[in-house]
């Protein structure tokens, strides 16, 4: 290959790399999909609109320039002509296989963008979340809080229906909840911080068994598909399986399965493949983060942490929670932008994509098996759900 010719290809790469590409969700701008199209902030940094969408907040459609933080209004920005004419360019009859090089037509499997459905909560009726549970079959919702019960219950339009779990230290009591897990059967798991046990109650709140003397600080809890329950100690740095015979209340087993974990806080477990997933907070300042998945039989499949996240995307997170959605694909709560964004398939490097931006503190995660993303937002102390619309006025019809 000549001197020319290689100077070509590095020049394809530059352009590529540098100018025809989000740096967001680096996919690549299209003239041919309305949500790929390159728009400039004022402020001169271009992404695309699906990207421009996900960042803006659902209601005062303004957003925040992941560069350089200047908050603008999503109508203030502008097509990047300048990008569209190069485009154009690549795509004339006098270099079609330039365009096809440099822009390739592999295309996103969905936009990403999800929408605010509806919310409810706030202070008062939901006081300080810290974990939350969707019922795969009535759609219940039912979170943990340090309200004067401590499990409050709601259904799926956001009316609250009960509540239970005082605080005090009698076997019905609660002290200190952290996170909560429902069973197919309606039972509910909740880690109490408090007393240093996991307690399973009845769905209608009345006690079936505790477990104590095995954590040191149990944090975060789900159940598998096989109905055993998962719970992460963040201070013995473990992850631990427990076997519960629920319609005698008898716990049957109880044995860690991973051992070394920096403050494990969120676990979630994947009911299609078995995988699992766990959130490790860092002890200092706890604005560092990893996320460790593992398959059903405990074995590492992958780790992600956010200081190399932050090398690709420049973009600084921290992962506060975690769940599967329904095709298997991580989704991870960010605290530190007030986002959530998919990383998807564990097998596969992790691409950032953002689903819900507009966040105050996204403490934990759950998805429907009607694919809505459920969000317990700390920051406003309010249940929020979001799903796909395909009417969006910003993305192609």
């Amino acid at each position: 290959m000549s001197e020319t010719a290689v100077r070509a290809e590095d020049i394809l790469a530059e352009i590529q790399a540098n100018l025809l590409e989000c740096k967001v969700c680096f996919e690549k701008f299209s003239i041919q999909k309305r949500d790929h199209t390159a728009r400039n902030l004022p402020c001169g940094h271009v992404l695309c609109l699906k990207c421009i969408c996900a960042l803006s907040h659902p209601e005062n459609q303004r957003l925040e320039c992941p560069f350089c933080r200047k908050p603008w209004d999503v109508g203030s920005t502008s097509e990047c002509y300048a990008l569209i004419d190069l485009q154009e360019l690549l795509l004339s009859e006098a270099c079609p296989r330039l365009y096809d090089r440099v822009m390739g037509w592999t295309e996103s499997l969905g936009s990403g963008t999800l929408h605010l459905r509806s919310a409810f909560g706030g202070w008062g009726t939901v006081v300080n979340p810290s974990g939350m549970a969707v019922s795969e079959t009535s759609g219940k919702i039912v979170l943990v809080h340090d309200g004067e019960k401590r499990v409050a219950v709601f259904d799926a339009q956001g009316t609250h229906l009960d509540g239970f779990g005082r605080y005090g230290h009698n076997p019905s009591d609660l002290c200190h909840p952290l996170d909560v897990a429902l069973t197919k059967c309606g039972h509910v798991v909740v880690t109490d911080a408090g007393d240093q046990s996991v307690k399973v109650f009845t769905s209608q709140g009345r006690p079936m068994a505790a477990i104590r003397d095995s954590f040191r600080l149990p944090w975060g809890v789900d159940v598998d598909a096989r109905g055993r329950v998962l719970v992460t100690d963040a201070e013995m740095g473990t992850l631990s399986q427990v076997v519960i015979d629920f319609s005698r209340g008898v716990v049957l087993v109880t044995r860690v399965v991973f051992k070394e974990l920096r403050c494990p806080r969120s676990v979630a477990s994947c009911k299609a493949s078995g995988n699992i997933a766990v959130v490790e907070r860092f002890q200092a300042g706890f604005t560092a983060s990893c996320l460790r998945i593992f398959n059903s039989d405990f074995v590492p499949l992958a780790q992600v942490d956010s200081f190399a996240l932050n090398l690709k995307n420049s973009l600084s997170l921290s992962i506060s929670s975690v769940v599967f959605d329904i095709n298997g694909d991580v989704i991870v709560g960010d605290s530190r932008n007030g986002m959530v964004w998919s990383l998807g398939k564990p097998q596969t490097t992790p691409a950032l994509t953002p689903l819900v931006s507009g966040l105050l503190r996204p403490v934990a995660l759950a998805a429907t098996t009607m694919n809505v993303l459920v969000v317990l937002d700390g920051g406003d102390h309010a249940v929020k759900l979001y799903a796909a619309d395909k009417d969006d006025l910003y993305c192609e019809k």
